[in-house]
């Protein structure tokens, strides 16, 4: 069952903050209207937080869209959570990515797509769509990241 995809970013988010409390540390979301946050985090003690922000799909692949503005959103206290739900009957999974990580990413493969000709041959058309992708899960799980 395919799920519209507003309620598989809320999902995402739900999922992500109740993996963090799992994990026992603070996690609120943030208000909808609070651009590149998703969900704060704190450690138990306060002694270190972070803010998150949640990409999340339905289709089983190793990349998830964003846009040109995540190219600039960049902080040591700023992460990516990239959640796919593979089914109803499979647990989400996690890629866990600096901030850094993902605009050095993107930004470097979009200046690549934009040097290589396209499939007629023409030069592609700069446009604000970015790719992020981890193919080998290097940040499959990787909580520790998040240094909390």
């Amino acid at each position: 069952m395919k799920i519209p995809s507003i309620l598989v970013g809320v999902a995402g988010e739900y999922f992500v903050a109740a993996e963090l409390s799992r994990r026992g540390y603070i996690a609120s979301i943030s208000l909808r209207n609070t651009r590149g946050i998703d969900i704060l985090a704190t450690n138990q003690s306060a002694s270190r937080s972070i803010t998150i922000q949640c990409k999340s799909k339905q289709v089983v692949r190793k990349t998830w869209p964003l846009n040109e503005k995540n190219e600039g959103f960049v902080s040591d206290d700023h992460f990516y959570v990239f959640v796919t739900f593979a089914g109803l009957q499979e647990p989400p999974s996690y890629h866990v990515v600096p901030s850094r990580v993902v605009s050095d990413y993107i930004t470097t493969t979009h200046k690549r797509w934009l040097s290589t000709p396209g499939r007629d041959g023409h030069k592609h058309v700069d446009n604000p769509v970015r790719n992020f992708s981890d193919p080998d899960n290097q940040y499959l799980e990787r909580w520790d990241l998040l240094g909390l």
